[in-house]
């Protein structure tokens, strides 16, 4: 593994930064480094929050600084895998009839294609959770196939309920409260991403890998 450049992020935290351009590969490495700091972690240790090409370590400023804690990071044996070791896969029920997508006509329309060739390419790839953000629980998933890549729409619509999935370019998203959005929705699960009264309240870990499968209105009712 290549070493991240270590920096002071705000008075409680260290940011290990792997560069700029975001592929599996870096993103390997910032999972192997979580895993480091996770299994041996140092003084002090508050978090750690992955992102896509970083990894941001929270630490008690009472305990420890970020001098000390860069140390110990720099020291760490981290081998970086294509697949996170441990990593989970977790099948995602989504309805894409009616009012539960209601984005759906249109952005088959943009592409040129069938709604129903939407939703099969939607269904056959598979997703990598690469980090959490925005609001309490939004996973950001890569893997839309590039055939299906669509643009954010212009201007945020209000209203789209909790369980809806969204994409936009090579991300999906499934929602964790009601709230605006320019991303499109085409289709909405009944499951849960967000458990707030769990003793882990995110479903998903990042590194985790995802797969959707069609369902009925039924299941939303």
């Amino acid at each position: 593994m290549s070493s991240p450049v270590l920096r002071p992020a705000g008075a409680a935290a260290v940011m290990a930064d792997f560069g700029d351009v975001f592929d599996d590969d870096v993103y390997a490495q910032v999972v192997a480094l979580d895993q480091a700091i996770q299994a041996a972690p140092p003084a002090g240790l508050c978090e750690t929050v992955p992102a896509y090409t970083s990894l941001l370590i929270v630490f008690n400023p009472i305990l420890t600084d970020h001098e000390t804690v860069s140390r110990h990071v720099l020291r760490l044996p981290a081998t970086p895998k294509r697949r996170a070791a441990g990593s989970k896969l977790h099948e995602v029920p989504v309805c894409y009839d009616g009012d539960a997508a209601p984005d759906l006509a249109a952005a088959a329309l943009q592409l040129k294609i069938a709604p129903d060739t939407l939703v099969k390419a939607h269904l056959e790839a598979e997703y990598r959770v690469y980090m959490y953000g925005f609001a309490p629980g939004y996973a950001y998933l890569g893997g839309v196939p590039e055939r299906v890549h669509l643009p954010r729409k212009a201007a945020a619509v209000r209203g789209y309920p909790v369980g809806s999935v969204m994409v936009a370019g090579a991300q999906c998203l499934i929602t964790t409260l009601p709230m605006p959005t320019g991303w499109w929705v085409i289709g909405r699960t009944p499951l849960r991403v967000l458990d707030p009264t769990a003793d882990r309240p995110f479903l998903f870990d990042p590194g985790d890998r995802v797969r959707f499968t069609r369902v009925g209105a039924e299941a939303l009712a």
